[in-house]
C-alpha cells in the first residue's frame, strides 16, 4: 500500500525523532522484506554464524537446527516491534518514553545507542578486512575508514535511500549466496565437512541464543524503518514481512558461515574460509558482501544518531533537530568509531561479541516490558503529544511499574548469564549456555502486566480516551 507522498518524498530525509504526519507517509509494505532480507547478508552474521561449528563444536545437521531454532523465535519479538512503526509513526526508542517515562526511559536509549555504536564500528572492521581481501594494496585502517565514509553518507541520506539500496541489494546478495552456496557444496575442500563436531546440547544452546539473540539486538530501531508507511498498513503485514525477511537473510547467513568453515581445513578466519571455499568466485562474493556491510551499516549508524538524539532532546525540549542536526551527529559518531576501529581492529569483532552479550542482559527486560505495554496493555493507543512532553505528559517522568519490572527482569537473567564480566552458576553447570534472555523474557513479560493492571494512576486512567491520532 502506498500513498501519493510515495512519489514526492524527498531523497534526503527531513524528520529524524519527530512524528512523521499522514502526508509524509510512503512507501509499501514489502519494503520491509528486502530491507531486513539484504540487510541480513552480510558479514557479520556469516562470521556470527560460524561460532555454532568454530566456538561450540557443532556438526552441520545441529548447527542449522541451532541456527533456524533461534532465528524463529527471536525474529517473532523482532517484528511485532516492526509492526508498531506505521501506528506510532516515530522511532523506537522515543516511544519508550510511554513505558518507562522521559526520564526513566534514558537508560534503555543510552544502552540502544552504545550497542548500535559498537554494531557501526564492528561491521567498519568487517568492511576494512573484505576490501583488503579484494584489493590487497589497500591497508586494513585504509579500508576501514572507506567502509564508514560509504555507510556514513547512506545513513546521513535517510530512511528512503536505505530502503531502495536494500531493495537492489536483496536480489543480488540473494542471487550471490545462493551461487556461493552452491559452489562450496561442489567444491568441498575437506573430508570431515558432515563429521567435524557432533551434537552436545550447551553448544546447542549457545548456537540458539546467538541467533534469538541477533533478532532481538534489532528490536530498539526496526520499527524506525517501518515508521514511515501510512498508517492504515495491517499490523499483520507489517509483521510478516520483517520476520519473513529477517529470519529468512539472517539464517542464510549464519548457515553461510558455518559451511564455508566446514568446508575448508580447521582455524582458519571465517571471512578467510569463506574467501578460501568459494574459489574462484571468492574475490566477487567478497565485493557483494563489502558492498552489503556498507549499505547494512548505515542502518547502525541511522539508530545510533536517533538514540542519541533522543538523549539530548530529552533536556534540550525546545530544541527541534533536523537533517543537518543528523548530519552532524552523524559525522561525530562515524570520526569517533573510525578511531576506534583502527586501533583495535586486530580483535575488535571480538570485544564486539562480549559488548553485545552484556547489553543484551539489559535490553532483554526492555523489549518485554514495550511488547506487553502495547499489544496487551494499551493496545496501540498512546498519546503522541505527552511522549514530547518535557515531564512526560500523561506518562509522567518515570513509571515505578516499568522500571521495578525492568529491574527486576535484570537481576532474575543474572544466574543464567556468560558474559566476560560474570558467568552464572547455572549457565557453569551446562558448560557456558547462555539462557540469560529467555529468563528475561518469561519472567519480566507477565510481572510488568500484573504490575502495570494494578496500576490505577491518573496517567493509566486517561489512557482510555488518548489515542495515537490525537495529533
Amino acid at each position: 500500500m502506498a500513498t501519493p507522498a510515495a512519489s514526492s518524498a524527498p531523497l534526503i530525509e527531513k524528520h529524524t525523532i519527530g512524528y512523521v504526519p499522514p502526508e509524509d507517509r510512503h512507501g509499501k509494505v514489502r519494503d520491509l522484506f528486502t530491507l531486513w532480507f539484504g540487510g541480513n547478508i552480510a558479514p557479520l552474521p556469516i562470521v556470527t554464524g560460524a561460532l555454532g561449528v568454530q566456538l561450540f563444536h557443532l556438526n552441520l545437521v545441529w548447527g542449522i537446527v541451532a541456527i533456524l531454532v533461534g532465528h524463529l523465535v527471536g525474529g517473532v519479538l523482532m517484528a511485532l516491534h516492526s509492526a508498531q512503526g506505521p501506528q506510532m509513526g516515530i522511532p523506537q526508542m522515543i516511544q519508550s518514553r510511554a513505558q518507562f517515562g522521559s526520564l526513566g526511559a534514558l537508560l534503555v536509549v543510552l544502552i540502544a545507542g552504545v550497542m548500535y555504536i559498537g554494531f557501526f564500528a564492528s561491521n567498519i572492521v568487517l568492511a576494512g578486512k573484505s576490501l583488503h581481501g579484494v584489493v590487497d594494496s589497500v591497508p586494513v585502517p585504509v579500508g576501514i575508514v572507506i567502509g564508514a565514509l560509504g555507510s556514513g553518507i547512506i545513513g546521513i541520506i535517510g530512511y528512503r535511500f536505505i530502503h531502495v539500496l536494500n531493495r537492489i541489494g536483496t536480489w543480488v546478495l540473494g542471487i550471490g549466496i545462493v551461487v556461493g552456496f552452491g559452489y562450496i557444496f561442489t567444491h568441498i575442500q575437506t573430508d570431515d565437512f558432515l563429521t567435524r563436531g557432533s551434537f552436545n546440547l550447551s553448544g546447542w544452546l549457545a548456537t540458539v541464543s546467538l541467533a534469538a539473540l541477533w533478532q532481538i539486538a534489532f528490536a530498539p530501531y526496526v520499527s524506525d524503518y517501518s515508521r514511515y508507511l501510512p498508517a492504515d498498513v495491517k499490523v499483520s503485514s507489517t509483521f510478516w514481512t520483517t520476520y519473513l525477511g529477517s529470519a529468512l537473510g539472517s539464517s542464510l547467513a549464519f548457515i553461510f558461515g558455518a559451511v564455508a568453515v566446514l568446508a575448508t581445513p580447521v582455524g582458519m578466519d571465517t571471512m578467510d574460509a569463506v574467501k578460501l571455499a568459494t574459489g574462484s568466485i571468492g574475490p566477487l562474493m567478497l565485493v557483494l558482501f563489502l558492498l552489503s556491510v556498507i549499505s547494512h551499516n548505515a542502518l547502525n549508524l541511522y539508530g545510533a544518531v536517533l538514540s542519541l538524539i533522543t538523549l539530548v532532546q530529552t533536556f534540550a525540549y525546545r530544541w527541534i533537530p533536523t537533517a543537518k542536526s543528523r548530519a552532524v551527529i552523524s559525522i561525530i559518531v562515524l570520526l569517533a568509531c573510525c578511531f576506534a576501529a583502527v586501533g583495535a581492529s586486530k580483535d575488535f569483532i571480538g570485544h564486539f561479541v562480549d559488548m553485545v552479550l552484556v547489553l543484551l542482559v539489559v535490553l532483554v527486560p526492555w523489549t518485554a516490558i514495550n511488547l506487553i505495554d502495547f499489544y496487551a496493555i494499551q493496545k496501540g493507543q498512546y498519546d503522541i503529544q505527552s511522549i514530547f512532553q518535557v515531564d512526560g505528559g500523561i506518562y509522567g517522568r518515570y513509571n515505578p511499574q516499568a522500571l521495578l519490572a525492568y529491574a527486576i527482569g535484570i537481576a532474575v537473567q543474572i544466574p543464567f548469564m556468560n558474559t566476560p564480566l560474570y558467568v552464572g552458576p547455572v549457565s557453569a553447570h551446562i558448560n557456558g549456555a547462555d539462557l540469560s534472555w529467555l529468563v528475561g523474557l518469561l519472567v519480566t513479560s507477565p510481572l510488568y502486566f500484573w504490575l502495570a493492571n494494578r496500576d490505577t494512576s491518573y496517567r493509566r486512567r486517561m489512557m482510555g480516551g488518548k489515542l495515537a491520532s490525537s495529533l
